[in-house]
């Protein structure tokens, strides 16, 4: 995973529930491709219409609460979704979006000034988060939480690590 990257901004609010990132009846599905066309369906059906490789999502507290389903990280970084900044996110998402190799950057400040529909870029190695002439700081991460990240999750991070001990 990039480092480096920008996309334009989605706003969503306060207690975003896993099952309207994903609804239920979509648990059945395997292939991440359709697990993403129903991304964010339960709360904004047109969100995958809008959607772009790449972007990020502004969103306020308690994000991904409810069911610790692996299903909503992976619905939406198959609709493109490249990072998330946050007021706070649920501990099981936040920890299920690592392992998935998708970054939480948690910042009030930037999460409730980013302009929906504008670009911003974040620097995961310096944690920063800048729209135009505006610049936040994140939160930091922890040294291997941002090596699982870096490789593109748990999975390929555990491979790394076997590899090299070899």
């Amino acid at each position: 995973m990039s480092a480096l990257f920008s996309g334009r901004i989605h706003r969503f609010g306060d207690e975003v529930n896993t099952d309207v990132i994903l609804p239920g009846r979509y648990l059945a599905l395997r292939k991440p491709e359709e697990l993403g066309k129903h991304c964010m369906e339960g709360l904004d059906p047109d969100f995958i219409h809008r959607v772009r490789p790449g972007d990020i999502l502004a969103v306020g507290r308690n994000f991904g609460c409810g069911s610790s389903r692996e299903h909503a990280v992976i619905a939406l970084k198959a609709a493109g979704v490249a990072a998330i900044v946050a007021v706070s996110a649920a501990r099981i998402f936040f920890r299920n979006a690592v392992n998935l190799g998708l970054p939480v950057l948690l910042c009030a400040e930037a999460a409730g000034a980013l302009r929906e529909g504008e670009d911003a870029a974040i620097d995961l190695d310096a944690m920063a988060i800048t729209q135009g002439d505006r610049f936040w700081q994140a939160a930091p991460l922890g040294e291997e939480v941002r090596a699982i990240l870096a490789a593109g999750g748990l999975v390929p991070r555990v491979r790394q690590a076997l590899a090299a001990a070899a």
